[in-house]
């Protein structure tokens, strides 16, 4: 009985594990990025849009002539349409991040279906257009969650390099994380805004995002969007 009992523990502790983990494949097909190796990068931002530092990153990407791919949150897409139209504008990807943010694994399917389509009509008044990217948010997902946003239409995106940059630490240490885990062909989690509230200072995100472009730009790297890299994957497995 012991036995069985710490097995059953570990598959509970195993199955909370991959409903969380980024790369964790138990629950359902994500996109986490391209195979070890690839020259492609593909730089992603959650939680806005954000007033002012969504801006500010915007100039940065232009300067660099980057496009990224930016997961939003329906309220403040409602709250500040003219800054997610500015990213549309700018050529950027733009992702479904719910309408407020919660923990969808506790959520009920009513509820997450309500979510994700209430963003998606934040995001078609704001831009004009919808999105067939989803992103949950703090990457929580069970089967359901991944079902309901297929039938919607939508694209899970996951990741699988983190600048652990949501409690705003330094520029230096957003820059030393992504470094330690960059390989290639890898799908940047960065964040431009704050789920809790519009304002969140993210200063210090915008110029890691600028060091780091900068860094991998000279080793020859290509950034790209979530479509394009989606594309280049697609391209690859019919290669093989």
């Amino acid at each position: 009985m012991i036995g069985m009992a710490a097995a059953i523990s570990a598959a509970a502790v195993a199955a909370g594990y991959q409903s969380m983990a980024p790369t964790g494949q138990w629950y359902g097909r994500t996109f986490t990025g391209l195979p070890r190796g690839s020259r492609q990068l593909a730089l992603t931002f959650d939680d806005g849009p954000n007033d002012p530092h969504t801006l500010r990153l915007l100039e940065v990407l232009a300067k660099r002539d980057v496009h990224a791919t930016f997961f939003l949150i329906g309220k403040y897409v409602s709250e500040r349409p003219d800054i997610a139209r500015e990213i549309a504008r700018a050529g950027h990807a733009i992702g479904n991040h719910t309408f407020s943010h919660p923990l969808l694994i506790f959520k009920s399917e009513a509820e997450i279906r309500r979510q994700i389509s209430d963003c998606q009509k934040a995001l078609q008044d704001a831009v004009g257009e919808r999105s067939n990217l989803f992103r949950p948010p703090f990457g929580g997902r069970r089967p359901a969650v991944l079902c309901i946003a297929r039938d919607l239409g939508l694209e899970p995106i996951m990741w699988n390099v983190t600048g652990y940059d949501w409690n705003a630490p330094s520029a230096e240490a957003i820059e030393h994380k992504v470094t330690k885990q960059v390989r290639g062909g890898d799908v940047v989690l960065l964040h431009d805004g704050w789920h809790k509230q519009m304002g969140a200072d993210r200063a210090q995100t915008v110029v890691a995002t600028d060091r780091l472009i900068a860094r991998y730009k000279a080793e020859g790297r290509e950034f790209v969007t979530i479509p394009e890299m989606m594309g280049q994957a697609a391209i690859t497995s019919l290669a093989l």
